[in-house]
């Protein structure tokens, strides 16, 4: 049996756009504890998001992470001496976490650049439905599909 349910924690949106996703965004970067290190980070990936596609950079984040952001995943259950991979709907909140981390580790991955430049790359193909994190995704969702049958199991 689990413990009771931690409460959430309420995020102040980050100083520069006044945005809670964005102030999400920079912890899932920040490393040790180094924020101010993150946020630069993420602010210059805005810049030079607004320098290559001319637009607002915020619009080009949200709709990479809409984008990104998966329906469904799997999950693994053992009945009756056997394991199922059993497709489950995603919550939002853990939506937009996957598709951070899928984002970032995406961007990580990538070889030659500064990280600025390759998280902003990862971030315009995101929106243009391209990219690492997109096939992650996409993968994910194949998963989820292959295993329709097994989906009876997730509702006990």
């Amino acid at each position: 049996m689990r413990a009771k349910q931690f409460p959430k924690r309420d995020i102040k949106p980050d100083p520069k756009f006044n945005n809670v996703i964005v102030a999400k965004f920079i912890n899932q970067i920040m490393r040790r504890g180094k924020k101010s290190l993150a946020q630069n980070l993420v602010y210059k990936t805005f810049d030079i998001i607004s320098e290559k596609e001319k637009t607002d950079p915020l619009e080009v984040f949200e709709k990479a992470l809409k984008n990104v952001s998966p329906v469904l995943e799997v999950i693994s259950r053992r009945i009756g001496g056997a394991n199922y991979q059993i497709p489950i709907e995603v919550r939002g909140d853990r939506r937009m976490t996957l598709a951070m981390r899928w984002i970032i580790k995406a961007a990580q991955s990538k070889k030659g650049k500064q990280m600025p430049e390759k998280l902003a790359s990862e971030l315009i193909l995101a929106a243009k439905k391209e990219g690492s994190a997109m096939s992650k995704k996409e993968e994910v969702h194949r998963m989820a599909e292959s295993n329709r049958a097994f989906a009876h199991f997730g509702r006990s």
